[in-house]
């Protein structure tokens, strides 16, 4: 396994059009690579619809579809990984908020469904319940790459620290998570849970944000970032569109793990954390 790479993320402006958004989410595909030298590009949640209940059904895809034919077109092309962010996909009359990773050779290796919906009713800022319409996942889902084994969650399953160690302790170095927090959520949680699931777990996190688009019924915060294994955003962009890129030193996560051993401390003899499934 390589011992560092680069990882893109490409926060783009998500539109009503679903020709649009895979337009746009190709051409920052191949600038990331291009450009970028990215090894590993990962778009954000429901990249390819707007983040609305009411849309979910109508640009949702059975595998393969439209959208998965063009993420794995594209990284069998540039030779590259690709997390697809998320998009509604439709599988036996449900619909699943649903991440696809192709390899470098075009194949499908892994689905992250989202775990944990988003059903929450903040007082006079924000209602929204994702259970009216989208079922619920039901795997941990860990990646084996050629850089290292990473793992995918979505979103609001990155509240959920049982979730996140389990990653951890299943082997993963890297956490992809595409999100589309709030202007609620977002200013008042998202650096900080960034921040702080790095550090629980000695990880990089790479947490891919759209764009904010102001005219959305549903308005993302932005400020898609990748934050080290001491916690530190190594990338960060702002609300705008844009791509950013980071280094995965893995040289250095070793050397995190080994100074600060925090996985290596757990009282397994007075407690335990177990997948149920």
């Amino acid at each position: 396994m390589e011992n560092s790479f680069t990882v893109a993320i490409c926060q783009m402006l998500v539109v009503d059009d679903k020709a649009k958004n895979l337009e746009k989410a190709e051409d920052m595909i191949l600038k990331a690579v291009k450009d970028k030298g990215a090894k590993l590009v990962v778009l954000p949640e429901m990249f390819n619809c707007p983040y609305d209940n009411e849309l979910f059904r109508q640009y949702a895809e059975e595998l393969p579809g439209e959208t998965t034919k063009m993420l794995s077109r594209l990284a069998k092309e540039l030779n590259v990984f690709i997390v697809g962010g998320s998009i509604p996909e439709k599988s036996g009359g449900k619909i699943y908020n649903t991440s696809f990773v192709f390899n470098d050779k075009g194949e499908n290796v892994g689905r992250h469904r989202k775990i944990h919906l988003f059903d929450i009713d903040i007082k006079d800022k924000i209602t929204f319940k994702e259970s009216d319409m989208l079922g619920y996942g039901e795997d941990i889902t860990i990646i084996d790459t050629p850089f290292c084994p990473i793992g995918v969650a979505i979103c609001y399953d990155i509240r959920f620290p049982e979730l996140m160690r389990l990653m951890a302790l299943s082997g993963a170095k890297v956490f992809i998570i595409p999100a589309a927090f709030n202007m609620t959520t977002g200013p008042a949680h998202w650096h900080q849970l960034l921040k702080v699931r790095a550090l629980d777990n000695q990880v990089y996190v790479v947490a891919a944000a759209p764009a904010r688009n102001n005219n959305a019924a549903y308005i993302a915060y932005g400020y898609s970032s990748i934050v080290n294994p001491w916690g530190k955003a190594i990338a960060e962009a702002n609300e705008k569109e844009d791509i950013i890129c980071g280094e995965i030193d893995l040289n250095y996560l070793e050397r995190v793990r080994e100074e600060l051993p925090l996985l290596k401390h757990r009282r397994t003899d007075l407690y335990n954390l177990e997948f149920r499934r």
